[in-house]
């Protein structure tokens, strides 16, 4: 039985590869000074691969919020909450823009590719 698991196993990592990669969690943050980041294992987010995400985001700032939009996502927070927020969702390929809608225009926002 156990040569069958190990069996079937690598098989669907012949047929799905990179399906175990997909998804996973994320961490975003903004604030308290003037900075907004999405990271995955504490590293910049710049290209991920579609699927289901749990994303964490600790506002840190009353001046500032967090907002990620792309293909089927318009998520935020609002300007004046501080705290952590939880969001599930699901990522499709295409770009993504996070930011602090009021200060984008300083620069204060990021993007990152959804791929296949």
């Amino acid at each position: 039985m156990k040569r069958f698991a190990l069996i079937f196993i690598a098989g669907c990592a012949v047929a799905f590869p990179g399906a175990a990669w997909a998804g996973g969690s994320l961490a975003g943050v903004d604030g308290p000074g003037f900075t907004i980041t999405l990271k995955q294992a504490g590293k910049g987010v710049k290209t991920l691969k579609a699927g289901a995400y749990t994303i964490t985001v600790q506002d840190k700032s009353s001046i500032h919020n967090f907002h990620l939009v792309g293909p089927g996502v318009n998520k935020l927070t609002t300007v004046s909450f501080t705290g952590a927020k939880t969001w599930n969702v699901t990522l499709k390929p295409g770009t993504y823009t996070y930011q602090c809608d009021v200060h984008a225009s300083f620069g204060m926002k990021g993007t990152f590719r959804v791929t296949k």
